[in-house]
C-alpha cells in the first residue's frame, strides 16, 4: 500500500516513511491510496466476535500487504488490551466508553498501536528515533505511557503552561525515563506549530531522525477506526439509522470513523461537536474554513483554533465539500452549556467529562432535529480526569481510580521553553 500526500497525490511513499517520518516533506497528512471495502457479511458476523478478533480483520485489510499476518496480531494484540464498552444512558442514546486503558482516554488506542508499529518499522535501530508531541491533555499522556521504556525511543512532549489539567500534566510530566515535557509559554497551536516546523527544518533532520505520534501519524490516527466498529457492532439489532456524536479538537478522531464508514461500516451520519473552538461547525454550516486563536474552555483538549486534520477529512471525501457537509454536522456548545451537560445526565446514574459533554449535546441537539436515530456518542475519557471541573458541576466528590491517583504522588518535572521556533531548535540540536 502507498500513502499520498494531502498537498501532492503524486508524492507517495511506503508504509514506513509514511510513519517514521509522519508528516510528508509538503506538510501534507499521509492517506492511504485506497480504502479498502469489508464484505457486508464480515461486518453482520462482528457482533460475534471478539474486539480484537475484529482488529485482526480491519487491521489486516488496511495493512496487509506491509505486514505479516503474526505482525498484526502482534499489533492488535498491544493495542486492545482493554475493552471499550457501550453503555446505554438513555432510550436510544449511548456512551462509547474510550477510558478503559493505561491513561484512561481514547488516545490509548492510537497510542498504543502506533508504538508498536514504530518499533516495527524502524530500521536502523543504532540510531535514536525522537517522537515530538504536541498536547493539549490526553494526547501528552497516552503517547508517554505508550513508549515509556520503548528502547531506542525518545519522547518530547510540548504542551501549554497552564492550559492542561493538573492531572493530565502529571500523566506525562512525572514519568522521566526517555520522556521528556517541554512546558511552552503559549497555546496547544504553538506547540502544534513548533513541531511542524521542526519536521520541515532540513538542517534537523538530517541531524535527528524525528517522527510524530500526534493524530497526524497514520499510525495514531488509523487505529482509532477500530472502536468505531466495535461500538456498531455491540448496538442491539434494530432498523434505526445510527449517527455518531464525536468531541471533536483536531479532528482526527471523527476522521478515523469515517474511514470506517467508507470501509463498510453503515454509520448513517457523523455530528462533530466543539466547544467554543468552532472553526469546523462554522465551516460545516457553509462559512469558508479559517484558522482562528484557541480559546481556553473547560474541555481543554479540544481548545484547536487550526485542527490539523481538516486535510485529511477533505482528502476522504475527495475535496467535495457538499458531500462532507452532508455527512458531518456541526455544533458547538459553551463552557456553561457543558456544564449543564454534565448536570443533565447525572441523575440518570452517568457521570461525564466535559468532552464527553460535548459530545452528548450534539447528539440530543442532532437527534431533536432528525428523528429516527439511534446516537452513539463518544466519552473521550475518565470524568476524573476533570475532576475540579465535574465536582464543581455536581457539587460532589468524585473518587479517582487508583490508576489516576497514583500519578498525583509522582514530582513534575519540566523544562520551560518559549514559543519562538530558533529556542526549540536550539533544544534539540542539543540532543545528539
Amino acid at each position: 500500500m502507498k500513502y499520498y500526500s494531502t498537498n501532492n497525490h503524486k508524492h507517495q511513499v511506503g508504509l514506513s516513511e509514511a510513519v517514521i517520518k509522519g508528516l510528508a516533506p509538503d506538510n501534507g497528512l499521509y492517506m492511504p491510496e485506497r480504502i479498502p471495502v469489508l464484505p457486508n457479511d464480515l461486518i453482520e458476523k462482528m457482533s460475534e466476535m471478539s474486539f480484537r478478533e475484529i482488529g485482526y480483520a480491519v487491521i489486516g485489510a488496511l495493512f496487509s500487504e506491509d505486514l505479516t499476518e503474526k505482525q498484526i496480531h502482534e499489533l492488535v494484540d498491544h493495542t486492545l488490551s482493554f475493552d471499550a464498552p457501550i453503555v446505554e444512558v438513555e432510550e436510544d442514546v449511548y456512551s462509547l466508553e474510550l477510558f478503559h486503558g493505561p491513561t484512561l482516554a481514547f488516545k490509548d488506542v492510537g497510542a498504543r498501536f502506533c508504538s508498536k508499529l514504530m518499533s516495527m518499522l524502524v530500521e536502523d535501530k543504532s540510531k535514536t528515533l525522537r517522537v515530538l508531541v504536541a498536547t493539549s491533555g490526553d494526547t501528552g499522556s497516552a503517547v508517554a505511557n505508550g513508549f515509556l521504556g520503548v528502547p531506542g525511543v525518545e519522547v518530547i512532549i510540548l504542551f501549554p503552561r497552564g492550559k492542561v489539567s493538573k492531572l493530565q500534566e502529571k500523566q506525562f510530566t512525572t514519568l522521566g525515563q526517555n520522556i521528556t515535557a517541554l512546558e511552552v509559554e503559549g497555546v496547544f497551536d504553538d506547540c502544534q506549530t513548533l513541531v511542524k516546523q521542526a519536521f520541515l527544518d532540513r538542517e534537523l533532520n538530517e541531524k535527528l531522525m524525528l517522527t510524530s505520534a500526534n493524530s497526524i501519524n497514520i499510525a495514531r490516527w488509523i487505529p482509532q477506526s477500530l472502536y468505531y466498529f466495535y461500538a456498531f457492532s455491540r448496538l442491539p439489532k434494530m432498523s434505526k439509522k445510527v449517527a455518531f456524536a464525536v468531541p471533536s479538537g483536531n479532528f482526527g478522531n471523527i476522521g478515523a470513523g469515517i474511514l470506517a464508514q467508507q470501509m463498510g461500516l453503515p454509520i448513517a451520519q457523523f455530528v462533530a461537536a466543539t466547544n467554543v473552538n468552532k472553526v469546523v461547525p462554522e465551516y460545516l454550516h457553509g462559512s469558508p474554513f479559517k484558522a482562528m486563536p484557541s480559546i481556553p474552555t473547560v474541555s481543554n483538549s479540544m481548545d484547536v483554533g487550526n485542527p490539523s486534520n481538516f486535510p485529511r477529512l477533505l482528502a476522504l471525501y475527495e475535496g467535495d465539500e457538499k458531500r462532507l457537509r452532508e455527512n458531518v454536522k456541526g455544533y458547538f456548545y459553551t463552557d456553561e452549556q457543558t456544564v449543564e451537560g454534565i448536570q443533565a445526565i447525572q441523575p440518570k446514574g452517568y457521570i461525564l467529562d466535559p468532552h464527553g459533554a460535548v459530545g452528548y449535546l450534539g447528539l440530543k441537539d442532532y437527534m431533536a432535529e432528525n428523528p429516527g436515530y439511534v446516537g452513539v456518542f463518544l466519552e473521550t475519557a475518565h470524568p476524573g480526569k476533570f475532576r475540579d471541573v465535574v465536582e464543581e458541576a455536581l457539587g460532589e466528590k468524585l473518587v479517582l481510580p487508583e490508576r489516576l491517583a497514583v500519578f498525583l504522588q509522582g514530582e513534575k518535572q519540566v523544562i520551560p521553553m518559549g514559543k519562538g521556533f530558533d529556542e526549540f531548535k536550539g533544544f534539540l540540536e542539543g540532543l545528539d
